[in-house]
């Protein structure tokens, strides 16, 4: 599988998703006049986690620098600086609606962190049959970028092992393609 850099678009969105207008997306607060400033982060993992932690759980055990899409929209919202793979539970109901957390739409609104997006990685729960995972589908095909790979809940020591050896040689395949 060959890295590659995620298409620009002008919004990221699914048909699975949907925004109201009192959505106030982290594309908009960057760089507005009186918005909070954005977190900035060189991370080359950054993940989302609901208040259940399973997904906190997982990357914490890679041992590797990772930054946290925030949980709430009030909370500052974070900003990319370096590419970067993207840990993402799948949330939902029937059909697929509401897979993809709306903290991750927001921070994938942000132009600059789309655009350095090179892959994902998904967390599910395989009682969810077709849903296993398809946040991490929906990103992938959306941004133009590989799934990379796929676990459930927390991860099993084998998962811990294969993401962290994948990612070594993702990076390096990268690193490799940019010169």
């Amino acid at each position: 599988m060959t890295p590659t850099a995620a298409p620009a678009a002008q919004d990221f969105d699914t048909a699975q998703e949907s925004h109201t207008s009192r959505d106030v997306h982290a594309a908009q607060r960057v760089g507005d006049p009186g918005a909070v400033p954005p977190v900035v982060t060189s991370s080359q993992l950054i993940f989302f986690s609901s208040a259940s932690e399973n997904t906190t759980r997982f990357v914490s055990k890679l041992g590797r620098e990772v930054a946290r899409i925030p949980l709430f929209a009030k909370d500052a919202p974070l900003l990319a600086t370096r590419p970067f793979v993207l840990v993402v539970p799948t949330y939902g109901g029937t059909g697929g609606e509401g897979s993809v957390p709306k903290q991750v739409i927001r921070f994938l609104n942000i132009p600059q962190n789309r655009q350095l997006l090179r892959g994902v990685i998904g967390a599910g729960n395989t009682n969810f049959g077709d849903n296993y995972c398809l946040a991490g589908d929906i990103i992938a095909a959306k941004c133009g970028v590989p799934h990379l790979y796929r676990f459930e809940l927390m991860g099993t020591p084998e998962d811990v092992a294969r993401v962290n050896n994948g990612l070594d040689t993702f990076w390096t395949r990268l690193s490799q393609t940019q010169k």
